[in-house]
């Protein structure tokens, strides 16, 4: 019962010589909230950035998987990722490869001919950097997209080769302002076409060029935009998640047997995860994780240091109070735990405020980047425990002294 009076006379007074020492307060308490501001701004960003990336995979289609000819050679953290390069992919290897695979999974074939094309309405003319994308009726439900106005491609118009076009948000805009751009004929790499769809608004994060594509059947394609050895991609989306092992060993088995390749025969072509380029970025930005931490902690152990030097200071001070109080019968412990309490209530009071500010700053700058408002909740808890090492270390020494100082000589300080 008296241990616990004992303690809750230690915080009042703890917290009585804090309110006593406002000035010498603040400080502490910003030098402590920037130096946690550092740390949790930095990591709330990044948090954000990871969850767009996530999000943004996930409604691209994360239980799809795309075969290509044409590699991408990724390096991040020293590993080198190389999607192996024998041939192109032509039309007619993508539509045998559609007629002859059987598994329940939407199937889209496409290819990009330029992503510099200049699109033109009346008097409005786009940068060339109008992306150019031929494609079939499943392309946008195989890449996640979805019709804000109009509608999609549908079979017949694809093999008859109709001057239709569904284009981005942007592009929409850009051309056609506030009107509806349903119905409109425009003009891009010296074919007119149809506009029957608009894409919604993907954002500016990731699959943000699709705001700035046309797409249009991939026949047309071939009429206005063929080049020699054009390459197609094909998009395989299983219609239950669950089965996309299985169908990706169906359509390796397949496209082999399209690319009349023989069982001793190395497979000359790539079958890629659409998770797979997520899960090397958020590898990548774990790394960065690492990095940011490893700086922040370093900012807070000199916030540590900056605290234990002003608690020091306090306990200077505070030598006449110090040796009243252990006139009055004061223990050491007592004495000791005094000081403690105010660390580590100055640490809690700037942690709570740094955390506050960096999940701000963190969030601004995710919007900036194209990332989403996240609260970090595991870096929040992490925020408060850093805080309180930090005031349980940085108070250790200077309540060691006070509790050690000679009453008769701390009463005849001056």
């Amino acid at each position: 019962m008296r241990a616990g009076v004992l303690l809750k006379e230690n915080i009042r007074i703890s917290l009585q010589s804090i309110r006593s020492n406002l000035l010498r307060t603040i400080l502490t308490i910003l030098i402590i909230s920037f130096g946690i501001m550092a740390l949790i701004g930095i990591l709330t960003a990044i948090e954000s950035i990871k969850a767009s990336i996530t999000s943004e995979f996930s409604a691209m289609g994360a239980s799809s998987f795309t075969i290509r000819s044409r590699g991408m050679n990724v390096n991040m953290n020293g590993k080198r990722y190389r999607q192996k390069n024998f041939s192109y992919i032509s039309f007619k290897q993508a539509m045998e490869f559609k007629n002859r695979y059987t598994f329940p999974a939407y199937v889209s074939a496409f290819t990009r001919p330029t992503g510099t094309a200049v699109a033109k309405y009346k008097s409005k003319k786009t940068n060339p950097n109008t992306r150019i994308i031929g494609t079939d009726e499943n392309y946008i439900i195989t890449n996640g997209l979805e019709i804000d106005k109009g509608r999609n491609f549908s079979l017949n118009e694809v093999k008859s080769s109709r001057s239709i076009a569904i284009i981005g948000n942007d592009l929409a805009k850009e051309l056609f302002g506030t009107s509806n751009p349903i119905d409109k004929v425009f003009s891009v790499g010296g074919a007119k076409y149809r506009v029957i769809g608009v894409l919604k608004d993907k954002g500016t994060a990731f699959g943000g060029g699709q705001n700035r594509s046309v797409i249009i059947p991939m026949t047309n394609v071939r009429q206005y935009f063929s080049y020699p050895r054009m390459s197609f991609t094909i998009n395989v989306m299983p219609h239950k998640s669950i089965l996309l092992d299985a169908a990706i060993s169906e359509a390796e088995g397949t496209f082999r047997i399209v690319r009349g390749l023989k069982a001793k025969d190395y497979t000359d072509f790539n079958i890629m995860k659409s998770d797979r380029l997520a899960k090397m970025l958020l590898e990548n930005i774990s790394t960065v994780t690492i990095g940011a931490t490893i700086i922040g902690i370093i900012t807070l152990f000199g916030a540590a240091i900056g605290l234990m030097n002003i608690m020091l200071v306090s306990v200077t001070e505070r030598t006449r109070e110090i040796g009243v109080r252990k006139a009055l019968g004061a223990k050491n412990k007592i004495i000791k735990q005094q000081f403690l309490f105010e660390a580590v209530f100055i640490g809690q009071i700037g942690g709570i405020l740094g955390i506050l500010l960096g999940i701000l700053i963190g969030n601004i700058i995710a919007l900036f980047t194209g990332g989403s408002f996240v609260i970090p909740w595991g870096w929040m808890l992490m925020g408060f425990t850093i805080t309180f090492i930090v005031g349980l270390c940085s108070g250790y020494l200077p309540a060691v002294k006070a509790s050690k100082l000679d009453p008769i000589e701390s009463l005849r300080y001056e």
